[in-house]
Formats: structure tokens, C-alpha cells, sequence
């Protein structure tokens, strides 16, 4: 066989397709090996380059692998999917991965530590706990509403409605039973929540780069977290629009022979990402709606609610929230506060 260069792998769960190419790009490698057949047949081949889809345990093989002297490159499903010919199988797969990861523009995801699983796994056990809340208080309200009891608008608001349906006489004995039972259920996801948010808080606190990402306005804790643990290397992005760009938060483009044509919101990239910095602009926006002479009030923003409504102004506040975000992460710099509206007009009148 001719000096392997390249190998895409096409991962599953017990099955392992392998696609190599050598120098002058023939195949040389085609076979389909099992668990402990791939490990084997990694061990004794030199040290190569050898491309995987980041989808369910590729950042544990990028590590196994690593660890055997090869150089593993992963690469998003969606960047990989215009490479597949048009039979779709494992050997497709295979060559689509080994064709991309040879591309010079191709983007490539850092490889996880454990550690960084282990903070991911925080994460996504808290977002599980709180859908599961928010199921639960769904519930209680709606089996209330079918003996007349409307219950408060509001999370904080629930515990206190648990307690008044306790003392409900007009409502027949199974179905307080019924009702305890459910607010013991909603104190055991709130203790949850609780415990889930100090470690990670404490994460949060242990890591440098997410506590200067956590003063800019709008992003707390979480954001924090997530833009340092899902967003690739910051500095393979061009610009702060790019990177907002790969979190989906520009407008989509169709634009032919000269003519200029945007869509809405591309939504691309992760939306768990997305999503919790959009709420984050949700509450930025709030706040200074309901205090307008807030610090948080800067000329951009004003501008900014007068023009558009609610949601397209928080989209875009948050767009400009992950851009501030890259420059931070790129050039080590501590985010500066803006001067307010009232600040500057002081400014310019002195």
C-alpha cells in the first residue's frame, strides 16, 4: 500500500469506514473495520492525518487517536454534507470526509478536553432540568384550571400557588394528594437547579476568559460558558461578523448579478448559543425600555428600539453582543462600558 496522507473516517457505533488517499490523491484505502479492529489498525500505522464528523463521540476518538501520534481534524456535518456524491452510505461518507478536510478554506472544530465534556455536560443537564420546569409548571397550571383555580403569570410564582392549592378545601382529597405529589416533584427540580447553577458558577469563576466575557452587558454566566466551550477557535474567524455569522445571527444572502438580496436570520450554527444570547439582548432591551435613563441606554441603542421592533432589535443586539464577544476572546482585552446617553449629552455640553 502507497504512504497514506489522508483518511476520512466515517464513525458509528460498532462499525468504522476508513477512506485514504496517498500523495498524488488515489485511494489506497477503502475498508470497513469494527471497535477494536480500527483501534488495532490506527496503532501500527504511521502517524497521519485523519479527518471525523464532530457528532456523537468524535472528540473521544480525536483524543484516542491523538494520543496514538495521529493528527485528528473535525469538521461540522453541514460543511461536510456538500462533499457527498449522490449514493449516501458509510464508503460515501468516508471519501466526503477525506475530500473536505484537503480543502484550504475548510474550518476545522478544536478537539475537547475532558474537562471541557464534563462543563458541556453541566450545561446541558441544567437546560434538561429547566424544560423539564417548565413541563411541570405547565401542568399544575392547567389541571388547576379544571377546578377553577387560575394560577399567578410567572416561575416564582408557582411554589406560593402549590401552597394555596394545599389549603384548597373545594377541591376533592385525590386530587390534592395529586397536587402534593407534584410539588414535591417541582422542589426536587428547583434543589437540582440550584445545585447545577453553583458548580457552575464555580466553573464560571475558574476561567479567565468567561469572566471578562461575562461583563459585557446581556451576557451572564451561561452565555459565557457556552460561547467559550462551543465556539471554535476565535481567531480562525476574519472579523466580529464572521463570527456572528457561524452563530446565525446575520441575514441570509441570496444575492445574484449585482443585486443585493437578504432573507431572514440564517439560524445557523449552534442554537443552544443562539438562543441564550437572544434572550440575553431580550433582557438588555427590557431593562432599558423600563429605564430609560439606564447605563445601559447608549445612543446605538435608542436608536436602535426606535427603529425596530422588539425582536429584530434584540437579534441584533445580539449579533453586536457576540461580536464584542470575538474581540475579547482575540485580543485578551476586558470589555469598556460605552458612555450612556445622559453621560454623552453632559459630555457635549461641556
Amino acid at each position: 500500500m502507497s504512504q497514506l496522507i489522508r483518511i476520512g473516517m466515517d464513525t458509528s457505533k460498532k462499525v468504522f469506514q476508513l477512506h485514504g488517499v496517498d500523495a498524488d490523491e488515489r485511494v489506497v484505502l477503502s475498508r470497513k473495520l469494527s471497535r477494536h479492529q480500527m483501534i488495532r489498525f490506527f496503532a501500527n500505522l504511521p502517524p497521519t492525518v485523519i479527518g471525523i464528523e464532530a457528532c456523537g463521540a468524535s472528540h473521544h476518538w480525536a483524543r484516542t487517536l491523538g494520543a496514538l501520534g495521529h493528527e485528528v481534524r473535525l469538521m461540522a456535518p453541514q460543511l461536510v454534507k456538500p462533499y457527498v456524491r449522490r449514493s449516501k452510505n458509510d464508503a460515501a461518507d468516508a471519501e466526503a470526509l477525506c475530500e473536505a478536510m484537503s480543502r484550504p478554506t475548510m474550518r476545522f472544530v478544536p478537539v475537547k478536553t475532558v474537562g471541557q465534556q464534563a462543563a458541556l455536560m453541566l450545561v446541558g443537564m441544567r437546560e434538561r432540568l429547566i424544560g423539564r420546569r417548565t413541563q411541570l409548571a405547565n401542568s399544575i397550571r392547567g389541571y388547576a384550571a379544571e377546578f377553577g383555580v387560575t394560577a399567578p403569570v410567572g416561575l416564582s410564582r408557582v411554589a406560593p400557588f402549590l401552597q394555596q392549592i394545599a389549603s384548597e378545601e373545594t377541591l376533592p382529597p385525590l386530587a390534592r394528594d395529586l397536587f402534593a405529589q407534584m410539588a414535591e416533584e417541582y422542589e426536587g427540580l428547583m434543589e437540582q437547579i440550584r445545585d447545577l447553577d453553583k458548580k457552575l458558577a464555580t466553573w464560571h469563576r475558574s476561567q479567565e476568559v468567561s469572566r471578562r466575557l461575562s461583563g459585557i452587558p446581556g451576557i451572564g454566566p451561561l452565555a459565557a460558558a457556552l460561547l467559550l466551550m462551543k465556539a471554535p477557535d476565535p481567531h480562525l474567524f476574519r472579523s466580529g461578523r464572521d463570527f456572528a455569522a457561524w452563530i446565525g445571527l446575520t441575514p441570509r444572502d441570496h444575492s445574484s448579478g449585482g443585486k443585493v438580496r437578504h432573507g431572514g436570520i440564517t439560524r445557523a450554527g449552534d442554537s443552544r448559543l443562539r438562543s441564550t444570547l437572544v434572550v440575553g439582548a431580550t433582557t438588555v432591551l427590557r431593562h432599558v425600555r423600563q429605564n430609560g435613563q439606564s447605563r445601559l441606554a447608549t445612543p446605538w441603542l435608542l436608536s436602535l428600539l426606535s427603529r425596530k421592533k422588539p425582536k429584530p432589535a434584540a437579534v441584533a443586539l445580539a449579533n453586536r453582543m457576540a461580536r464584542i464577544a470575538w474581540k475579547l476572546m482575540t485580543s485578551g482585552e476586558t470589555y469598556r462600558k460605552p458612555m450612556d446617553a445622559v453621560a454623552l449629552a453632559a459630555a457635549a455640553a461641556c
